[in-house]
Order: C-alpha cells, then structure tokens, then sequence
C-alpha cells in the first residue's frame, strides 16, 4: 500500500539564526550525550531521595571517576560508525545503510563491553538482526523505549540529507530495534531538536518548533525506510500507524509545554514529564532539563542525572541538546579528558563540524 506524496520538509524555519562560527555544534553535542550518560549512570534506578543521600545536592554532582559510559552512548558510537561509512561511499539511500548498521549492531551485541545494563529490546532485535533475515523481521513492534531515540543523534549531525532522508533515517535505525510508532516519532523529534538547536533555533520557541514539525508530519508514512511495518504493528493503515505515534509525541511536548508555565527546577522534573522509559518520556524530560538551565549546561545535565527515572537516558539526551545549542566549549576540559571514548566522540564531531 502507497502512501500520497508529500511536500518535501525543510528545517528552514524563520527565525532561526545562523549557529554562531566556530562553535562545533557536532562535538559539543555528542560531548554533551556521553557526558550525561556517564553522569546519571551511577544514579540510574535510584529514587531522588537515594541520589541526593549518596551525591549530595544536585547542583554539586561531579562526573564519576573513571567517567564510564552505558549502552546509550555504546550504540550512539555504533550508529555513528555506521553512519561514517556510508557517507564516506557517497550513498544515502535506504540500502546503503542497511548493511553497515545491522554489522554495527550486532558488534555492539557481541560486544564483551555490553554489560552496561542493557536493555532487554536492544538485546533481542540486535540478536534477531544477525543473519539474513529481513530487518522487519527483528523489529520489535510493540516495545516503544527510549533505546530507539537515545542514539539517534548523529543522523542530526551528518551534512548533506534533505528533511526528508534525515526523518527516515532517523525512523529507520529505530525501527531495527523499537517498532511501535512512538518510539519512530520520537526519534524522528529528537533528531529534528538536536538540528535546530545546532542550527542556531533559540530555546525559548523550541517547543512550538518541535510541535509544527510533528503536526506536519502526522500522518505521514516513510515507506520507502520502514516498508510493510505498519502492517505488522497491526495498524489498518500506514497513516494510522505514524498518527499514532506523533499523537503521543505531541501530548509529551504539552507535557514539557505545560511544566515550563511554572517552572520548578527544585521539583525532580519527572514529576511533570515522565521517567524517560519510554521514548516520548525520555524526549520530553529531557528537553525540560535543557529549557530550565539553556545557558547553564552542567545544571542541565546534572538536573537530568537527579531524577527517579532513566536518568542515564534522560541525561544523554539532555547533554546532547545543550550541547548542540551551545557548542563542544561548554563542557569544562576536566570533565571531557576523562569521558570514556572521548577521542572518538571528538573525532566524529570534527568530521561533522558545521
């Protein structure tokens, strides 16, 4: 079943500034992401309570030493290999990437580095997409995680992609693990945050960006990435299958739009947004940690890392936006030299500089 064509989605939105120059945007948000996960994974599966007894106030909390990363950057640094090699062949459509991610996958699943607490989704589908069968076949429809959008920052940061290539690609690589159209949705929104903000989109109309691009994509179905997943979702219809996941995505950026009416930035903020589980959660309580602190990345993050959710996940989201929006500077040099992996994060930054 076709889908109507649709007219071509660009990120030129009026009033949008240029990024200021020299501000590596690409570096300052994968920095940004890993440093968030390194942070909140000490602090994952503790309620506040328990993270303000064992770090002290939140506004304090320092990076670990040694400042170990989880699966979330893991995977993110697997997509981004993939994502390399692809554009280094000159290729973007869809059977380019298919190849080179499954092979990134499945290494990351092999992995004897992947026992950061993993999650179950992950495992299972990256297990299923080793072999020949069909990526659709591994995809799992019902699990809509957070695993699907906490890695989905480099396809923000690659150059040369059309809206369009970039929102399918960023449905696709979620698809080969979460196939339930929510989990599609949000990472198609968290690619689409990270690139405004890299762009030079101010924090204070990210929200409304956020909801006129998930409005004009409602119901729009990326056949050409995801081919017969809808129907294997059990939707009666592809339309149905993405309105249902941007319907979800936009009662998440309410969510986010109604918290930042009374701001609470002593309040943990998976109060008013959810504990990031799941990908509309994860989106949109990271994103009200960056809009509470735009100007203040550390508070971002450590805001983030203290809270009674996914706060690994909620946390490497969150450092990714900052960081898109204030570039590789804003991270303090101390906290960047001990990252784990910090040599290839910087280097896919500086290949994707913009």
């Amino acid at each position: 079943m076709t889908t109507a064509p649709r007219k071509p989605y660009t990120t030129t939105v009026p009033g949008i500034r240029p990024s200021a120059p020299g501000k590596r945007a690409a570096a300052g948000a994968l920095t940004g992401l890993a440093l968030g996960d390194a942070l909140g994974f000490p602090t994952e599966f503790h309620d506040v309570p328990s993270i303000l007894a064992k770090c002290g106030p939140w506004r304090g909390m320092e990076l670990p030493t040694p400042a170990y990363i989880t699966d979330d950057t893991q995977m993110t640094l697997a997509l981004a290999r993939a994502l390399a090699t692809v554009t280094g062949r000159g290729g973007s459509a869809p059977e380019a990437y298919e190849g080179p991610v499954r092979e990134e996958f499945t290494r990351w699943y092999h992995s004897p580095d992947n026992n950061r607490a993993p999650g179950r989704t992950c495992l299972v589908a990256c297990g299923l997409l080793e072999g020949d069968r069909r990526w659709q076949d591994a995809s799992q429809t019902g699990s809509k995680g957070c695993g699907a959008n906490m890695r989905v920052v480099p396809v923000a940061l690659i150059p040369g992609l059309t809206g369009d290539e970039r929102s399918g690609l960023a449905q696709w690589q979620a698809a080969l693990t979460h196939g339930h159209p929510t989990a599609l949705a949000a990472s198609d929104l968290t690619a689409h945050a990270v690139r405004l903000l890299a762009e030079g989109a101010e924090p204070t109309g990210l929200v409304g960006l956020l909801r006129s691009y998930a409005l004009d994509r409602r119901t729009d179905y990326q056949e050409r990435w995801l081919g017969d997943l809808w129907h294997r979702a059990g939707d009666r219809s592809p339309r149905e299958f993405a309105a249902r996941g941007w319907d979800e995505c936009l009662d998440a950026l309410d969510r986010v739009r109604a918290a930042l009416r009374d701001p609470s930035p002593e309040t943990d903020p998976c109060e008013a947004t959810g504990e990031g589980w799941i990908a509309e959660e994860a989106l949109a309580t990271a994103l009200l940690c960056f809009l509470l602190f735009p100007q203040e990345p550390l508070n971002v993050l450590r805001r983030a890392a203290c809270t009674k959710g996914d706060s690994d996940s909620i946390a490497c989201l969150a450092g990714a936006l900052a960081g898109a929006h204030l570039g590789a500077d804003a991270w303090p040099a101390p906290w960047v030299d001990r990252i784990e992996h910090r040599d290839e994060l910087l280097a896919f930054g500086a290949l994707w500089e913009r």
